[in-house]
């Protein structure tokens, strides 16, 4: 054993520059199987954990002081079936306004004393709970440079309003509430306008169904005086949303967990493989001096696996610290609870990479230890003689420098590893290419989201609500506010919305109908097939409304909203997902007695959006409406994060593949130092030096981006389908069109890219050798 030790110590300490890149390659191809394993874990059903670890509530209950006491909301927690309770909290609605004078949202403010409650147990994410009068946390959601630590609200815009001190920022996995305060302080805001009354959280045996919830709910009705309970929000209907946001990433994180542990199984492979199959004939020597197959066997994987252990050890460490920014990015778009690295993410990419590490090294050490002794030393010495020779004879005919055709007829001595060096460089082609596509297409969607969240200014024409018919109602004068918003200095393009509930042949139950009025084009969703309405008569709808109704294009739809039914033309096909895609548009103009809620301002460029919605509001306020600057949505967080997680995969990935280059380059320079002595004794130069390395992997460039960029092209094109499958909608060609012809020469242009990167370093040794030191070289 302590031969076999000094072996092994000398085979590691002797080749410095293969034992780094053993050990490069092994780390990087760990961190990045550890970033991908990772996020997969984090996006496989984050709701489900983050609710299981917040005991979130089933049911969200509001109820009428004035109709139950507080004992009797206390002894709903005791009814059979009820496995869990919290509250009664005193809860109101409110209109902030911040520091600046914007307006907020309406916030709904609810009063509990403490985060840790034996329901819906809030993840304070910073700050801490209120203490007194005065104070408020919100929603994480609300975090941002608008709203920080130490800012102060203001709970309407009176002059006598409260002032509210933001003291942390919290997630409910329930979406229970928008802020939290003390329950003294949201029952001293109670008022004529401000209306406070009891909210109860609630857990049941039986939840997982819409029935079964709905008879909870019927049993808590029924346990108190009539109309006691105001309304309820189902736990189903947030896991639904958040669940459909979460979806379409697994699929784009499984695409880049394969490509990374194929990538690494090629590397570490053919770096491992290399290693050993270019120590043959010391394999030969060690044999002679009495060696027998086993302990040569034992002696080079032993040779393989010190490296790679110590590249595995640093990939799992540099893994999980690449994996914490975009698992806490994604905990914030997902409201999950805190998340980490799993561990057996970190066990399981471990002992794969160990077994990697140690079957291509067995592969080639069993094939040495059966070599006979004298057969060993001589294959060790040179490549097989005459392989590669006919290469060199084509390509001498190239009118080509003669270091270029030396150089591009050289990887044909080695066709093994020749193959795994393309196989890298078609990889690395394929994740830059997949990457880039990708990037485009998230970009895309971002743009093609619901143009309501792409307008700047929202101007509300009051509280909307429901009518005997469903149909919206608004305080203020839709056409006076129309007119304030034509006056106002800024204006490029608005125009009207109201969302209410219908009912759609084909559908059971309620559907949301969102209608317009004003510049219709402003109101476009991007559209997978037909086209946007354009006036009265005209339908448009999702591909899950279309597939539920067994409808198409160019059939006619029967619709209701209030108590006006219409007969429309279904001319398109949007890309909405919102409300489970069960939702169409239309024109005001077939509905008239509806009137718009909102309206949705676009300003002219150059304007800023929120110093023209104060200016505005001040304006509509007067005629009961109210002006708002939207900020981002969520949906623009999630393409950030995924663009950051393209991105930093990607570029590990093509590190990789960089480093695979690298290796094979290294095995060729060392094992032609000889040959490249004697040209350099003929009068060859270091820059000539230099060109014939770089043409040995030029042509492996080339090979490797035309087979790579249609390899990413397709993956693009089977991902992102199956993206939009979990979200139940088709794309638009805006999303699945994003190549262009020069971006894909320049992605073929990658494939040289990476191989001139990868043989770079090596093709500068063998520009700085000493021809006597590399002609008395073996």
């Amino acid at each position: 054993m302590s031969a076999l030790s000094r072996i092994v110590r000398s085979g590691v300490g002797r080749r410095r520059v293969q034992t780094v890149v053993i050990a490069l390659a092994t780390m990087m191809a760990v961190a990045s199987a550890v970033v991908a394993g990772s996020l997969m874990v984090a996006s496989n059903a984050p709701f489900d954990h983050a609710f299981a670890a917040q005991n979130g509530a089933h049911l969200v209950a509001q109820f009428d002081p004035a109709k139950a006491s507080t004992a009797q909301l206390k002894a709903t927690g005791r009814l059979d079936g009820v496995t869990g309770s919290a509250g009664p909290y005193p809860v109101t609605t409110i209109r902030p306004v911040d520091e600046g004078g914007g307006h907020l949202p309406p916030v709904t403010l609810v009063g509990r004393s403490a985060p840790d409650t034996d329901v819906d147990r809030l993840n304070l994410k910073s700050g801490r709970w209120p203490a007194k009068a005065g104070e408020v946390v919100l929603s994480s959601e609300f975090d941002g440079p608008a709203l920080r630590l130490g800012a102060t609200l203001n709970t309407s815009d009176a002059a006598d309003s409260t002032a509210l001190t933001v003291v942390g920022f919290a997630h409910s996995v329930g979406e229970s509430a928008d802020a939290w305060a003390t329950p003294a302080q949201v029952t001293a805001l109670a008022s004529d306008d401000t209306r406070v009354t009891r909210q109860m959280l609630y857990r049941f045996d039986f939840a997982g169904t819409k029935a079964q919830l709905a008879a909870d709910r019927r049993a808590l009705s029924a346990a108190l005086p009539s109309g006691a309970l105001m309304g309820t929000e189902s736990w189903l209907d947030t896991k639904r949303a958040a669940d459909q946001s979460a979806a379409p990433t697994i699929p784009f994180l499984m695409a880049f967990g394969v490509l990374g542990i194929v990538m690494s199984v090629i590397i570490v492979g053919s770096v491992i493989s290399g290693a050993v199959g270019t120590s043959l004939r010391r394999i030969g020597i060690l044999k002679a001096l009495g060696f027998t197959p086993r302990e040569v066997v034992r002696a080079y994987v032993a040779q393989a696996l010190v490296p790679a252990a110590a590249g595995i050890a640093l990939g799992v460490v540099l893994g999980n610290l690449m994996a914490m920014p975009l698992l806490e990015d994604t905990e914030t778009v997902y409201g999950s609870a805190s998340l980490s690295v799993a561990w057996w993410v970190d066990v399981l990419v471990a002992g794969a990479a160990l077994f990697v590490v140690a079957v291509a090294a067995l592969v080639p050490a069993l094939r040495a230890g059966r070599l006979p002794t004298v057969e060993a030393i001589a294959v060790g010495r040179a490549p097989r003689t005459g392989r590669g020779q006919w290469a060199h004879r084509a390509a001498g005919r190239l009118p080509l420098p003669r270091a270029v055709t030396y150089g591009l007829a050289g990887p044909f001595a080695h066709p093994v590893r020749t193959l795994a060096m393309l196989l890298a460089v078609a990889f690395g082609t394929v994740a830059a290419t997949f990457a880039l596509g990708l990037t485009a297409s998230l970009n895309a969607v971002g743009s093609a989201q619901d143009p309501e969240d792409r307008a700047p200014v929202t101007v509300f024409t009051g509280q909307p609500h429901s009518g005997p018919g469903g149909a919206g109602t608004a305080t203020a004068d839709p056409a006076q506010v129309t007119a304030a918003i034509k006056q106002q200095s800024g204006t490029d393009t608005y125009y009207g919305r109201t969302q209410t509930d219908g009912t759609a042949a084909g559908v059971p139950g309620a559907v949301q109908a969102v209608l317009y009025d004003g510049d219709l084009r402003s109101a476009a969703y991007e559209m997978i097939s037909g086209h946007w309405i354009t006036g009265p008569g005209q339908v448009v709808v999702s591909t899950h409304f279309l597939k539920t109704t067994e409808t198409e294009v160019g059939d006619t739809l029967r619709v209701t909203v209030g108590k006006q039914t219409r007969t429309l033309t279904i001319v398109g096909e949007a890309f909405d997902t919102s409300d489970d895609g069960l939702r169409f548009h239309a024109s005001l103009a077939d509905f008239p007695t509806v009137e718009p809620q909102m309206f949705l301002v676009d300003v002219k460029p150059g304007v800023q959006a929120t110093p023209y919605a104060m200016k505005l509001d001040e304006t509509v306020s007067a005629l009961g409406a109210q002006a708002i600057a939207n900020s981002s949505s969520r949906q623009d967080n999630l393409i950030l994060v995924l663009d950051a997680m393209a991105a930093l995969l990607t570029l590990m990935l093509v590190s990789v593949a960089g480093l695979g280059v690298l290796n094979s380059v290294v095995l060729d320079t060392r094992e032609r130092v000889h040959d490249l002595g004697v040209c350099k004794a003929l009068g060859m130069s270091p820059r000539q030096t230099v060109s014939l390395v770089l043409a040995s992997v030029a042509g492996i460039g080339v090979a490797g981006g035309l087979i790579g960029v249609p390899v990413g092209y397709a993956l693009h094109g089977y991902v992102l389908p199956k993206m939009a499958e979990t979200a139940d909608t088709g794309l638009p060609k805006v999303v699945l069109d994003v190549y262009d012809t020069p971006e894909l020469l320049l992605l073929g242009c990658a494939g040289i890219l990476i191989a001139a990167l990868g043989a770079l370093l090596p093709a500068s040794w063998a520009a700085k050798a000493r021809t006597a030191t590399a002609l008395r070289t073996e």
